[in-house]
């Protein structure tokens, strides 16, 4: 009997154990059962013995919600474009506008951490540095000043 020597025949017959289709998509077989237990995959059968098998397609959605997470969508935002990609109703204008909302909500987090990054520029250049107590460290004495300001503007 001849042993079966590609991938490609594998991912043909749906006969991808839960270890194959993890190494043919570069995740680890957790992250094949995690992605199943939140509903991003589904096998495409059982064996007789039980055992969850596997396709192409499972292969393809694994490497889609790689590349997903590589742009930065979250595995909810993979799983909205996967269910488009899946929708007959669905346009590439759908997908647009999935792809738009993530570059607003991160340009949004770049502008918070430039703030942020300002703001600790200016707490730097306030303090030298050097051997003044703790009690006269000026980074320290402005984020002691500026609590009360910050706990107010967060009640209004």
């Amino acid at each position: 009997m001849r042993r079966k020597q590609s991938s490609a025949w594998d991912m043909q017959d749906n006969t991808l154990t839960v270890g194959k289709v993890a190494r043919l998509a570069g995740v680890s077989a957790d992250t094949v059962r995690f992605y199943e237990k939140e509903g991003l995959l589904a096998p495409a059968g059982k064996s007789a013995a039980g055992y969850r098998l596997y396709g192409q397609e499972a292969v393809r959605q694994l490497r889609f919600i790689r590349h997903a997470q590589d742009c930065g969508f979250s595995l909810a935002e993979a799983h909205e474009l996967l269910t488009l990609r899946a929708s007959e109703n669905a346009c590439c204008t759908d997908v647009r506008s999935v792809a738009v909302q993530k570059k607003l909500l991160v340009e949004g987090k770049i502008k918070a951490l430039q703030v942020i990054s300002q703001a600790l520029n200016d707490l730097i250049a306030r303090c030298e540095g050097g051997d003044l107590p703790l009690d006269a460290c000026p980074i320290l004495a402005t984020l002691d000043a500026n609590e009360p300001r910050r706990q107010a503007s967060e009640e209004g």
